[in-house]
């Protein structure tokens, strides 16, 4: 099947994947744009778990203070190198996951933080299986993924800290 140019661009304006990632996807799906956002999302995930063991130790740390100053959030992502923590792709996925804690205020970065024996709802309490705020359909861990994807290294968030002005625990 012979896929054209315009409707793998639409599909990278879209996802964001490279060329011949799209032009594979179209192929596979016989030219269905929804089937091969669907076929790029699992390859997606499937690349970014031959990542996750690689070492992260480069990264930023980011701030969000909501509007009136009351609320602010601090977290720290990291990355394998200092030039992926430069890239907009990365400042964009810092920058969503402090909001995502300022706005959500998990207990834990993730499922396997949880001390044994403590009842937690993972959605709630737990910042990577949490509906992002953004786009409900998607978990933070999927928007981590998305950006492991396009960076092509491994990402993970290792803390965050939340303040509330006025709560004191």
């Amino acid at each position: 099947m012979e896929i054209d140019a315009t409707t793998i661009k639409e599909l990278r304006a879209q996802t964001s994947a490279g060329v011949m990632a799209c032009r594979a996807a179209l192929i596979e799906s016989k030219g269905d744009i929804a089937e091969a956002i669907k076929i790029l999302e699992k390859k997606n995930l499937v690349e970014a778990q031959k990542k996750v063991e690689r070492k992260a130790s480069q990264g930023k740390i980011e701030a969000y203070v909501h509007t009136g100053g009351r609320i602010g959030a601090l977290v720290e992502v990291n990355c394998e190198t200092d030039f992926v923590a430069d890239t907009e792709d990365f400042k964009n996925l810092i920058h969503n996951v402090a909001l995502q804690v300022a706005a959500q205020n998990p207990c834990y970065v993730s499922e396997e933080e949880v001390p044994p024996g403590t009842k937690v709802h993972p959605e709630v309490d737990c910042l990577l299986s949490q509906p992002f705020i953004k786009d409900p359909t998607k978990a933070v861990r999927d928007l981590v993924a998305e950006t492991i994807a396009k960076t092509g290294e491994n990402i993970k968030v290792r803390r965050f800290s939340r303040f509330e002005l006025g709560i004191y625990e």
